[in-house]
């Protein structure tokens, strides 16, 4: 059964949250925890959005704490798939802070999750393709695969010779 291709704008989501004085650390900062756990929801329900099907976090890309976010802040995060593959699913997750008050708004993290698509067995299952419509969704596309080799390279599950999409970044000889 082939499955009707989609377009990424289809899993687009989006979540805002208060900063809270239980979300922070001892300087009044987000912590990290509570932040990769909101990505976490917004990024699942994506992947969700797009496969139909109950899913499960496979991998967490490098996620970098650019500008921290502080007690009183609202942060809205947006995820969106970028590119699906047999079972899997890579999501782009991005975070912005606003201090309303000041009406300051600045982009605070980024990351990659991958999440695999579940049947109702509990076996992964296939997910619909992506068609990328937008420009930045086409190189999102094209280097997803990219970011998949080199995971799959990080968790020792390819050997980085069969790493087609990064022989060029690496120097890798065949």
């Amino acid at each position: 059964m082939t499955l009707k291709k989609k377009h990424p704008r289809e899993s687009l989501v989006s979540m805002t949250e208060l900063v809270l004085p239980n979300d922070t650390n001892t300087l009044s900062n987000l912590m990290g925890g509570r932040l990769m756990h909101w990505m976490d929801i917004v990024s699942a329900i994506a992947a969700q959005k797009h496969s139909n099907r109950v899913v499960v976090t496979a991998s967490v890309d490098n996620i970098s704490f650019r500008t921290p976010i502080q007690l009183g802040n609202v942060v809205t995060l947006k995820a969106k798939v970028t590119r699906a593959f047999n079972t899997s699913m890579e999501v782009r997750i991005e975070v912005e802070a606003e201090d309303i008050p000041s009406n300051v708004r600045v982009d605070s993290n980024l990351a990659y999750f991958t999440f695999v698509a579940l049947d109702k067995e509990g076996r992964p299952t296939a997910v619909p393709e992506i068609e990328p419509e937008t420009e930045d969704e086409k190189i999102q596309f094209d280097g997803a695969l990219r970011r998949r080799q080199l995971r799959l390279i990080l968790a020792q599950r390819m050997n980085p010779k069969d790493a087609n999409e990064l022989k060029s970044i690496f120097d890798i000889q065949t």
